[in-house]
C-alpha cells in the first residue's frame, strides 16, 4: 500500500508489466509511424516518465512537446479542461501521439483532439 497525502493506493501494475506495455507500445509506433514525423505530445506532470522511456525506444526522426493540463480539483473531476502550458509546436497535419497519465472520464484527450485538430 502506498500513501499520499492522506489517500491510500494498491499499486495495479507491477514495473515489469509498465516496461512491457511501453516495449509493446513502442514496437507498434516504430512499425507504423516509421514513415512519419510524428509528433509526441505529453500531458504534464504525469506522463514525463513513460514520455521518456517510449521516446527513448522510438528509432525514427520525432518532436516532443508538453502541454499542462488538467481536469481535475484535488480527486474529482471539474468537467472542465484547464491548460496552463500551452503547446510551442504547430500540431496542423501532423501526426500526433497524445502521452497521457491517466485516462479515466476520457475528458483531457477528448477536448486536446477537437482543439489541437
Amino acid at each position: 500500500m502506498i500513501k499520499i497525502h492522506d489517500l491510500y493506493f494498491k499499486p495495479f501494475l507491477t514495473a515489469t508489466q509498465i516496461s512491457d506495455a511501453v516495449n509493446n507500445l513502442a514496437y507498434q509506433l516504430n512499425r507504423d509511424l516509421a514513415d512519419k514525423k510524428p509528433v509526441f505530445l505529453g500531458i504534464l506532470n504525469g506522463s514525463y516518465m513513460v514520455m521518456a522511456d517510449l521516446t527513448r525506444k522510438f528509432n525514427h526522426d520525432c518532436e516532443i512537446a508538453f502541454l499542462r493540463a488538467s481536469s481535475y480539483e484535488g480527486t474529482s473531476s471539474t468537467g472542465e479542461l484547464v491548460e496552463t502550458l500551452n503547446v510551442d509546436i504547430d500540431l496542423t497535419d501532423r501526426t500526433v501521439v497524445i502521452v497521457e497519465d491517466i485516462v479515466d472520464t476520457g475528458l483531457t484527450v477528448d477536448m486536446l483532439s477537437r482543439k489541437h485538430v
